[in-house]
């Protein structure tokens, strides 16, 4: 199967590639993790002008994979996943401002539930939120919510669960992308004994590896985007080809590439974040064994 987006497609990712590309999202990404909303939540006003938040609703998961591919790949940082994926489908309805969710197991805790405007427990408004939890990613901000336990994937909650694992993967995949990107440009600047060190063969075989991966997570993304291949799929392939791509970035820059101030950083906790999201490895896998044993 070739994949190829339409003209409609191609003009929407334009646009968002153009915003995010002068928004400074670094700056933003940074000054959430400290905890000034500001700069993210004047990005949030824009992206939702652009139309990011009613993808869910008035558009396909094509759409929505494609915004999320580029706000991987910019650290754009916000509950998005759970306003812009999760919670229309669950709610049936688009949200308005910033809104978070917790899905226990899978979901545990709510992301930036200290700057939503509704924090919810599947689809179930709650007034009550806990303590700030610590994250590998001080961009995602988690929260301890009150709730009414597990929540089954059942109905319309499997719907949403499934657009909210399909958007987590194609994120995934726009900040392999973005560090591998980033690899390549930098070993092409940085000398040793005199030569550049992307010229060594062990570094471009690396590099390589993390190309033919995320070459290879691209189309589950998309043939989950189409509903030909299960969302778990994509999630898992872009997972281990993102975090792949974090452990090879990190080796390729050397000491420079374990310092926060480095930008570099912002896509590595980002990745590892993400890869246990929206369920863990291990559950996706099941799921796909499930569904072999099944057929």
């Amino acid at each position: 199967m070739r994949f190829v987006l339409d003209g409609d497609q191609r003009d929407f990712a334009g646009a968002l590639e153009s915003l995010l590309s002068g928004a400074d999202t670094v700056a933003a990404a940074r000054a959430w993790a400290d905890g000034d909303h500001a700069p993210g939540l004047a990005l949030w006003r824009r992206l939702a002008e652009l139309g990011v938040l009613s993808l869910a609703t008035d558009a396909t998961p094509v759409e929505v994979a494609i915004a999320f591919e580029a706000l991987g790949r910019h650290a754009v940082p916000g509950p998005w996943i759970e306003s812009a994926a999760y919670l229309p489908v669950a709610l049936g309805r688009e949200v308005e401002g910033v809104a978070t969710v917790a899905l226990p197991p899978h979901v545990p805790h709510a992301l930036d539930a200290d700057v939503a405007d509704e924090v919810y427990v599947g689809s179930t408004l709650v007034d009550e939120v806990g303590e700030q939890l610590g994250s590998v990613d001080p961009t995602r901000r988690l929260f301890r919510v009150v709730g009414d336990g597990p929540v089954d994937l059942d109905g319309p909650v499997r719907e949403a669960f499934d657009l909210a694992v399909l958007a987590t993967a194609a994120e995934l995949l726009g900040a392999g992308e973005r560090v591998l990107a980033d690899a390549v440009a930098y070993v092409k600047q940085r000398k040793q004994f005199g030569r550049e060190i992307g010229s060594y063969q062990a570094i471009k075989h690396a590099l390589a590896d993390v190309r033919i991966a995320l070459d290879f997570a691209r189309p589950l993304v998309h043939g989950a985007a189409l509903g030909e291949v299960d969302v778990s799929a994509a999630k898992v392939a872009c997972g281990d080809a993102a975090y792949l791509a974090s452990r090879t970035g990190l080796q390729v820059h050397g000491a420079i590439g374990y310092t926060q101030e480095l930008d570099l950083s912002l896509w590595l906790t980002r990745i590892r974040a993400l890869v246990t999201a929206w369920g863990t490895p291990a559950f996706h896998r099941g799921r796909l064994l499930q569904q072999l044993g099944a057929s």
